[in-house]
């Protein structure tokens, strides 16, 4: 069984990355799947958003250094989903100076291949810069999610990704499966609609169907370290993340103008 190996990236701070990590991972986990969430940025967020408020000693960082297996890391968070936290040398991983044995942009890489064969998908919640972190995820990974915010200053935001996401298409000689999901969506605003509308025209068939509409119940969430489908099971936003969920699994994809 081949893992899927998913960064969830954007450079641009709030556009809902970790939120949409946290509820994705949750909802595809209850649909059955075997999913393991790793929280690649310093800051711990999506740790915070599945519950886990303690900073744990070890995480992701010392699978990357080598000082421990992967699977000694992983936190049971629900069914199906585990997580792996950052960690608290996980900001000292930018400025690792470069070794031979072993370069610091596969450390995540050659960590990943230590024990999770037995996961469907790995997600990566990447945080939000260019750093050694996202490139350590980018190599990884052969999958990326980009979630968008309706603004625009995040498709500004996301032409800077693309690129960088070329260089590395380019460097390593393979190409990503690339999807889009907009996120923080409000559809009585003209701007939401028109930011949608540019997606569709210049990623036709990479923007998934089910857009994550902006409430007050998807902010309050991570507080009670709960994900939506927990907070609020019924609610609109639950049916959004079980949505995407379905439509991650199956490929479901917009076509043409909203």
């Amino acid at each position: 069984m081949t893992v899927r190996i998913v960064a969830i990236i954007n450079q641009k701070g709030g556009v809902g990355k970790t939120t949409t990590t946290a509820n994705l991972c949750h909802a595809i986990a209850e649909s059955g799947a075997k999913v393991t969430a790793i929280d690649l940025d310093p800051q711990g967020h999506l740790a915070v958003a599945l519950g886990i408020t303690e900073q744990c000693n070890g995480g992701i960082d010392e699978a990357m250094l080598k000082e421990r297996m992967i699977h000694q890391q992983l936190i049971p968070v629900r069914d199906n989903l585990q997580l792996i936290t950052p960690g608290r040398k996980l900001k000292e991983i930018e400025h690792l100076a470069g070794r031979k044995a072993s370069p610091r942009g596969v450390l995540l890489k050659d960590a990943l291949h230590e024990g999770l064969d037995d996961q469907d998908f790995v997600f990566i919640d990447c945080p939000p810069s260019s750093g050694l972190l996202v490139a350590n995820a980018l190599i990884a990974a052969d999958e990326i999610l980009i979630p968008m915010a309706s603004d625009f200053l995040a498709l500004q935001g996301l032409s800077h990704l693309m690129g960088t996401i070329k260089r590395f298409e380019k460097a390593l000689k393979k190409k990503y499966k690339t999807l889009l999901v907009m996120s923080r969506y409000s559809p009585n605003r003209r701007i939401s609609k028109q930011v949608l509308n540019v997606l569709l025209t210049h990623f036709p068939e990479q923007v998934l169907s089910t857009v994550i509409r902006e409430t007050a119940l998807l902010a309050e969430c991570p507080s009670f370290g709960k994900t939506i489908l927990e907070y609020s099971p019924k609610s609109r936003s639950a049916r959004d993340f079980r949505s995407l969920a379905h439509d991650f699994l199956e490929g479901k994809v917009m076509n043409g103008n909203k």
